[in-house]
Protein backbone atom coordinates (compact mmCIF):
# COMPACT_ATOMS: atom_id res chain seq x y z
CA UNK A 1 0.00 0.00 0.00
CA UNK A 2 1.49 3.28 -0.70
CA UNK A 3 0.12 6.16 1.64
CA UNK A 4 0.91 9.55 1.59
CA UNK A 5 1.05 12.02 4.20
CA UNK A 6 0.64 15.59 4.57
CA UNK A 7 3.79 15.89 6.85
CA UNK A 8 4.12 19.92 7.24
CA UNK A 9 3.09 19.41 10.93
CA UNK A 10 5.51 16.54 11.71
CA UNK A 11 8.63 18.80 10.49
CA UNK A 12 7.75 22.36 11.68
CA UNK A 13 5.94 21.80 14.88
CA UNK A 14 6.81 20.69 17.90
CA UNK A 15 4.14 20.41 20.14
CA UNK A 16 0.27 18.48 19.61
CA UNK A 17 -0.07 18.41 16.15
CA UNK A 18 3.35 17.71 15.13
CA UNK A 19 3.44 15.09 18.05
CA UNK A 20 0.82 13.65 16.32
CA UNK A 21 2.07 13.15 13.01
CA UNK A 22 5.41 12.32 14.04
CA UNK A 23 3.70 9.40 16.71
CA UNK A 24 1.50 7.72 13.60
CA UNK A 25 4.30 8.21 10.93
CA UNK A 26 6.89 6.44 13.56
CA UNK A 27 4.45 4.05 14.57
CA UNK A 28 2.67 2.28 11.46
CA UNK A 29 6.68 2.39 9.69
CA UNK A 30 7.65 0.07 12.65
CA UNK A 31 4.51 -2.16 13.40
CA UNK A 32 3.66 -2.54 9.28
CA UNK A 33 6.53 -2.43 7.01
CA UNK A 34 4.48 -3.83 4.13
CA UNK A 35 3.09 -0.05 3.52
CA UNK A 36 5.54 2.77 1.70
CA UNK A 37 5.39 5.49 3.13
CA UNK A 38 5.61 9.30 1.54
CA UNK A 39 5.54 12.48 3.57
CA UNK A 40 4.64 15.81 2.13
CA UNK A 41 6.11 18.74 3.52
CA UNK A 42 6.60 22.29 2.30
CA UNK A 43 9.78 22.29 3.20
CA UNK A 44 12.27 19.34 4.77
CA UNK A 45 12.95 21.39 7.98
CA UNK A 46 15.64 19.62 10.16
CA UNK A 47 14.14 18.24 13.65
CA UNK A 48 15.72 15.90 15.88
CA UNK A 49 12.46 14.12 16.51
CA UNK A 50 12.36 12.92 13.16
CA UNK A 51 15.98 10.95 13.19
CA UNK A 52 13.73 7.69 13.43
CA UNK A 53 12.94 8.55 9.39
CA UNK A 54 16.60 7.22 8.99
CA UNK A 55 15.72 3.80 10.49
CA UNK A 56 13.50 2.73 8.04
CA UNK A 57 13.66 2.17 4.51
CA UNK A 58 10.03 2.24 3.59
CA UNK A 59 9.86 6.22 4.68
CA UNK A 60 10.18 8.59 1.82
CA UNK A 61 10.06 12.65 2.23
CA UNK A 62 9.00 14.98 -0.75
CA UNK A 63 8.73 18.41 -1.36
CA UNK A 64 7.76 21.01 -4.27
CA UNK A 65 9.92 21.16 -7.20
CA UNK A 66 10.14 24.79 -6.53
CA UNK A 67 9.82 26.60 -3.36
CA UNK A 68 7.95 29.30 -3.87
CA UNK A 69 4.03 29.41 -3.51
CA UNK A 70 4.64 26.23 -1.16
CA UNK A 71 0.97 27.05 0.89
CA UNK A 72 -0.71 26.90 -2.99
CA UNK A 73 1.01 23.39 -3.40
CA UNK A 74 -0.05 21.89 -0.28
CA UNK A 75 -3.60 23.35 -0.82
CA UNK A 76 -4.18 22.01 -4.13
CA UNK A 77 -0.80 21.68 -6.19
CA UNK A 78 0.49 18.47 -3.91
CA UNK A 79 -2.44 16.11 -6.27
CA UNK A 80 -0.53 16.02 -9.04
CA UNK A 81 2.69 14.82 -7.23
CA UNK A 82 0.03 12.09 -5.54
CA UNK A 83 -0.56 10.76 -8.78
CA UNK A 84 2.77 10.91 -10.01
CA UNK A 85 4.01 8.82 -6.99
CA UNK A 86 1.41 6.70 -7.06
CA UNK A 87 -0.27 7.24 -3.96
CA UNK A 88 -3.41 5.04 -3.47
CA UNK A 89 -4.54 6.95 -0.05
CA UNK A 90 -3.88 10.11 0.93
CA UNK A 91 -4.10 11.10 4.89
CA UNK A 92 -4.43 14.60 6.28
CA UNK A 93 -2.98 14.71 9.48
CA UNK A 94 -4.13 18.42 10.90
CA UNK A 95 -7.91 19.04 9.64
CA UNK A 96 -7.48 19.55 6.48
CA UNK A 97 -7.28 18.03 2.56
CA UNK A 98 -6.11 19.91 -0.73
CA UNK A 99 -8.11 20.80 -3.00
CA UNK A 100 -9.03 18.53 -6.15
CA UNK A 101 -8.53 15.33 -4.32
CA UNK A 102 -11.61 13.81 -4.22
CA UNK A 103 -11.68 13.94 -8.07
CA UNK A 104 -8.42 12.33 -8.30
CA UNK A 105 -9.15 9.12 -7.72
CA UNK A 106 -6.83 8.93 -4.87
CA UNK A 107 -8.61 7.57 -1.81
CA UNK A 108 -8.69 9.91 1.32
CA UNK A 109 -8.47 10.08 5.07
CA UNK A 110 -8.64 13.46 7.43
CA UNK A 111 -7.74 13.09 11.29
CA UNK A 112 -10.25 15.85 12.84
CA UNK A 113 -8.38 16.37 16.76
CA UNK A 114 -10.95 18.59 17.72
CA UNK A 115 -13.39 21.52 17.59
CA UNK A 116 -11.81 23.95 19.69
CA UNK A 117 -11.90 27.03 17.25
CA UNK A 118 -16.19 26.56 17.18
CA UNK A 119 -15.90 26.14 20.62
CA UNK A 120 -14.25 29.41 21.79
CA UNK A 121 -14.24 31.38 18.20
CA UNK A 122 -12.84 34.43 20.07
CA UNK A 123 -9.95 33.22 20.98
CA UNK A 124 -9.24 32.92 17.22
CA UNK A 125 -10.57 36.18 16.25
CA UNK A 126 -12.50 36.02 12.98
CA UNK A 127 -10.65 35.49 10.01
CA UNK A 128 -9.14 32.22 11.73
CA UNK A 129 -12.51 31.28 12.72
CA UNK A 130 -13.53 31.51 8.88
CA UNK A 131 -10.66 29.81 7.52
CA UNK A 132 -10.26 26.68 9.84
CA UNK A 133 -14.24 26.15 9.48
CA UNK A 134 -13.69 26.17 5.37
CA UNK A 135 -10.96 23.79 5.94
CA UNK A 136 -12.59 21.75 8.16
CA UNK A 137 -15.95 21.66 6.17
CA UNK A 138 -14.25 20.41 3.19
CA UNK A 139 -11.90 18.06 4.59
CA UNK A 140 -14.96 16.52 6.23
CA UNK A 141 -16.89 16.81 3.11
CA UNK A 142 -14.72 14.80 0.64
CA UNK A 143 -13.08 12.53 2.96
CA UNK A 144 -13.71 8.83 2.46
CA UNK A 145 -13.54 8.57 6.38
CA UNK A 146 -12.74 10.96 9.16
CA UNK A 147 -10.30 10.17 11.94
CA UNK A 148 -11.96 12.38 15.80
CA UNK A 149 -8.69 11.20 18.16
CA UNK A 150 -11.62 10.94 21.04
CA UNK A 151 -15.30 10.12 21.21
CA UNK A 152 -15.67 13.79 22.53
CA UNK A 153 -14.73 14.75 18.77
CA UNK A 154 -16.99 12.47 17.29
CA UNK A 155 -19.73 13.95 18.92
CA UNK A 156 -18.47 17.76 18.50
CA UNK A 157 -18.79 16.56 14.72
CA UNK A 158 -21.99 15.56 14.88
CA UNK A 159 -23.19 17.95 16.96
CA UNK A 160 -21.87 21.32 15.47
CA UNK A 161 -21.16 20.09 11.62
CA UNK A 162 -23.62 17.76 11.23
CA UNK A 163 -21.34 14.86 9.76
CA UNK A 164 -22.88 11.35 9.42
CA UNK A 165 -21.41 9.29 12.60
CA UNK A 166 -21.59 6.41 10.31
CA UNK A 167 -18.65 8.31 8.28
CA UNK A 168 -16.60 8.81 11.34
CA UNK A 169 -14.32 6.14 13.22
CA UNK A 170 -12.14 6.96 16.61
CA UNK A 171 -8.53 6.08 16.73
CA UNK A 172 -7.19 7.40 19.59
CA UNK A 173 -3.60 8.64 20.12
CA UNK A 174 -0.26 7.42 21.89
CA UNK A 175 2.54 8.84 23.26
CA UNK A 176 5.83 8.48 22.94
CA UNK A 177 7.55 5.47 24.31
CA UNK A 178 10.24 7.81 25.80
CA UNK A 179 7.64 8.19 28.38
CA UNK A 180 6.87 4.35 29.16
CA UNK A 181 10.45 4.17 30.56
CA UNK A 182 11.52 4.24 34.47
CA UNK A 183 14.61 6.84 34.43
CA UNK A 184 17.64 5.74 36.82
CA UNK A 185 17.99 7.98 40.13
CA UNK A 186 21.13 9.57 38.52
CA UNK A 187 19.19 11.08 35.36
CA UNK A 188 16.41 12.03 38.09
CA UNK A 189 19.13 13.52 40.62
CA UNK A 190 20.61 15.80 37.35
CA UNK A 191 17.58 17.25 35.53
CA UNK A 192 16.44 18.23 39.41
CA UNK A 193 19.37 19.62 40.11
CA UNK A 194 19.51 21.41 36.39
CA UNK A 195 16.35 22.93 37.03
CA UNK A 196 16.12 23.44 40.89
CA UNK A 197 13.32 21.31 41.68
CA UNK A 198 12.12 20.92 45.20
CA UNK A 199 11.72 17.59 46.08
CA UNK A 200 8.24 17.20 45.71
CA UNK A 201 5.62 19.22 43.65
CA UNK A 202 2.40 19.65 41.29
CA UNK A 203 3.18 19.78 38.04
CA UNK A 204 0.99 21.23 34.65
CA UNK A 205 2.21 21.02 31.36
CA UNK A 206 0.71 23.02 28.12
CA UNK A 207 0.64 26.20 26.75
CA UNK A 208 -0.69 28.86 29.27
CA UNK A 209 -3.53 30.44 27.74
CA UNK A 210 -7.32 30.22 29.15
CA UNK A 211 -8.77 27.33 27.77
CA UNK A 212 -5.79 25.35 29.89
CA UNK A 213 -7.09 26.87 33.20
CA UNK A 214 -4.26 26.68 34.64
CA UNK A 215 -5.41 30.02 37.30
CA UNK A 216 -7.88 26.96 38.77
CA UNK A 217 -5.13 25.29 39.63
CA UNK A 218 -3.20 28.27 41.14
CA UNK A 219 -6.07 29.62 42.90
CA UNK A 220 -6.40 25.83 44.08
CA UNK A 221 -2.95 26.30 45.77
CA UNK A 222 -4.05 28.33 48.40
CA UNK A 223 -6.74 25.04 49.95
CA UNK A 224 -3.50 22.56 49.29
CA UNK A 225 -1.57 21.53 52.10
CA UNK A 226 1.96 21.21 52.98
CA UNK A 227 3.05 24.22 51.02
CA UNK A 228 3.97 21.85 48.36
CA UNK A 229 4.84 24.48 45.28
CA UNK A 230 3.40 24.06 41.67
CA UNK A 231 5.83 23.79 38.40
CA UNK A 232 4.44 25.08 35.41
CA UNK A 233 5.34 23.91 31.70
CA UNK A 234 4.43 25.46 29.28
CA UNK A 235 4.91 28.60 26.27
CA UNK A 236 2.83 31.68 27.60
CA UNK A 237 0.49 33.77 25.65
CA UNK A 238 -1.60 36.80 27.23
CA UNK A 239 -3.46 35.10 29.46
CA UNK A 240 -0.62 34.33 31.67
CA UNK A 241 -0.60 38.20 32.87
CA UNK A 242 -3.66 37.38 34.61
CA UNK A 243 -2.37 34.29 36.10
CA UNK A 244 0.76 36.47 37.29
CA UNK A 245 -1.36 39.02 38.58
CA UNK A 246 -3.40 36.57 41.04
CA UNK A 247 -0.17 35.02 41.47
CA UNK A 248 1.35 38.44 42.72
CA UNK A 249 -2.11 39.61 44.43
CA UNK A 250 -1.94 36.60 46.02
CA UNK A 251 1.75 36.18 47.32
CA UNK A 252 2.10 32.92 45.82
CA UNK A 253 5.07 33.36 43.74
CA UNK A 254 7.24 31.37 45.66
CA UNK A 255 4.87 28.63 45.25
CA UNK A 256 4.98 28.49 41.48
CA UNK A 257 7.94 28.09 39.79
CA UNK A 258 7.69 28.67 35.20
CA UNK A 259 10.08 26.33 33.23
CA UNK A 260 10.20 26.94 29.17
CA UNK A 261 11.57 24.94 26.23
CA UNK A 262 12.10 21.81 28.47
CA UNK A 263 14.32 19.07 25.88
CA UNK A 264 11.98 16.74 25.26
CA UNK A 265 14.09 13.85 26.27
CA UNK A 266 14.11 15.69 29.85
CA UNK A 267 10.41 15.68 29.60
CA UNK A 268 9.58 12.40 30.68
CA UNK A 269 11.57 12.80 33.82
CA UNK A 270 10.20 15.59 35.25
CA UNK A 271 6.84 14.05 35.53
CA UNK A 272 8.52 10.99 37.01
CA UNK A 273 9.52 13.63 39.86
CA UNK A 274 6.22 15.41 40.14
CA UNK A 275 3.70 14.32 42.67
CA UNK A 276 1.09 14.75 41.52
CA UNK A 277 -0.24 15.62 37.83
CA UNK A 278 -2.94 18.30 37.58
CA UNK A 279 -5.19 19.06 33.87
CA UNK A 280 -8.04 21.43 34.54
CA UNK A 281 -8.54 22.24 30.99
CA UNK A 282 -11.89 23.45 29.74
CA UNK A 283 -11.82 21.83 26.86
CA UNK A 284 -9.48 19.12 24.62
CA UNK A 285 -9.60 17.05 21.86
CA UNK A 286 -7.87 14.02 23.50
CA UNK A 287 -5.65 15.55 26.00
CA UNK A 288 -1.89 14.00 25.10
CA UNK A 289 0.06 15.28 28.48
CA UNK A 290 -3.02 13.17 30.85
CA UNK A 291 -1.09 10.17 28.66
CA UNK A 292 1.79 11.15 29.25
CA UNK A 293 1.28 11.60 33.15
CA UNK A 294 -0.31 7.86 33.89
CA UNK A 295 2.70 6.29 31.28
CA UNK A 296 5.14 8.09 33.55
CA UNK A 297 3.54 6.76 36.98
CA UNK A 298 2.20 10.08 38.17
CA UNK A 299 -1.20 10.07 39.35
CA UNK A 300 -3.77 12.75 37.72
CA UNK A 301 -6.40 15.29 38.59
CA UNK A 302 -8.42 16.82 35.11
CA UNK A 303 -11.28 18.70 34.61
CA UNK A 304 -14.83 17.19 33.86
CA UNK A 305 -16.14 18.30 30.56
CA UNK A 306 -14.63 17.55 27.25
CA UNK A 307 -12.67 14.42 26.31
CA UNK A 308 -10.02 14.27 29.82
CA UNK A 309 -11.71 11.12 31.51
CA UNK A 310 -11.29 9.40 27.92
CA UNK A 311 -7.39 10.18 28.35
CA UNK A 312 -7.31 9.33 32.41
CA UNK A 313 -9.46 6.41 32.58
CA UNK A 314 -11.07 5.19 35.48
CA UNK A 315 -7.99 5.05 38.36
CA UNK A 316 -7.64 9.31 37.83
CA UNK A 317 -9.58 11.88 39.73
CA UNK A 318 -11.48 14.65 37.90
CA UNK A 319 -13.37 17.82 39.11
CA UNK A 320 -15.45 20.55 37.68
CA UNK A 321 -13.35 23.46 35.71
CA UNK A 322 -14.44 25.95 37.86
CA UNK A 323 -13.90 23.79 41.03
CA UNK A 324 -10.52 25.11 43.03
CA UNK A 325 -11.69 23.61 46.15
CA UNK A 326 -12.34 20.18 44.85
CA UNK A 327 -9.31 20.69 43.29
CA UNK A 328 -7.58 21.50 46.45
CA UNK A 329 -9.57 18.51 48.20
CA UNK A 330 -8.51 15.79 45.41
CA UNK A 331 -4.90 17.01 45.46
CA UNK A 332 -4.72 16.58 49.67
CA UNK A 333 -6.23 12.92 49.33
CA UNK A 334 -3.26 11.83 46.62
CA UNK A 335 -0.90 13.69 48.82
CA UNK A 336 -2.03 12.07 52.34
CA UNK A 337 -2.48 9.03 51.59
CA UNK A 338 0.06 6.70 49.79
CA UNK A 339 -2.21 3.64 49.37
CA UNK A 340 -4.46 5.89 47.37
CA UNK A 341 -1.43 7.57 45.42
CA UNK A 342 -0.17 4.21 44.49
CA UNK A 343 -3.75 2.71 43.20
CA UNK A 344 -4.05 5.62 40.89
CA UNK A 345 -0.57 4.92 39.61
CA UNK A 346 -1.00 1.20 38.86
CA UNK A 347 -4.71 1.84 37.57
CA UNK A 348 -3.24 4.35 35.26
CA UNK A 349 -0.34 2.46 33.65
CA UNK A 350 -3.37 -0.39 33.22
CA UNK A 351 -5.20 2.08 31.56
CA UNK A 352 -2.70 3.48 29.27
CA UNK A 353 -2.22 0.55 27.86
CA UNK A 354 -5.19 -0.03 25.60
CA UNK A 355 -3.18 3.10 23.98
CA UNK A 356 -0.22 0.82 23.06
CA UNK A 357 0.75 1.80 19.76
CA UNK A 358 0.30 -1.62 18.01
CA UNK A 359 -3.34 -1.68 18.88
CA UNK A 360 -3.71 1.62 17.59
CA UNK A 361 -1.01 0.92 14.56
CA UNK A 362 -3.34 -1.97 13.78
CA UNK A 363 -6.74 -0.11 13.71
CA UNK A 364 -5.14 2.06 11.47
CA UNK A 365 -4.18 -0.28 8.96
CA UNK A 366 -7.41 -1.58 8.65
CA UNK A 367 -9.38 1.85 8.48
CA UNK A 368 -6.49 1.73 5.69
CA UNK A 369 -7.63 -1.39 4.16
CA UNK A 370 -11.07 -0.98 4.63
CA UNK A 371 -10.92 2.35 2.48
CA UNK A 372 -9.07 0.80 -0.20
CA UNK A 373 -11.40 -2.18 -0.20
CA UNK A 374 -14.47 -0.30 -0.58
CA UNK A 375 -13.08 2.06 -3.43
Amino acid sequence: MKIGYDAKRAFFNNTGLGNYSRWLIKTLAYFHPENTYFLYTPKAKPNVRLKFLGDHGNVFTLTPASKFFTSWWRSKGIVKDLLRDGIQLYHGLSHELPSGIAGSGIRSVVTIHDLIFMRYPKQFGWFNYRIYLAKVKYACKVADKIIAISAKTKADLVELLDIDPRKIEIVYQGCDVIFDVTKTPDQKAAVKLKYNLPDKFLLSVGTIEERKNLLLTVVALKNIEGEIPLVVIGKPTKYADEVNAYIAAGNLASRVIFLRDIPFDELPVIYQLASVFIYPSRYEGFGIPVLEALNSGTPVVAATGSCLEEAGGPGSRYVGPDDAVGLAKEVNQILGDDILRHTMINRGIEHAANFNDDKLALQLQQLYTNILNNA
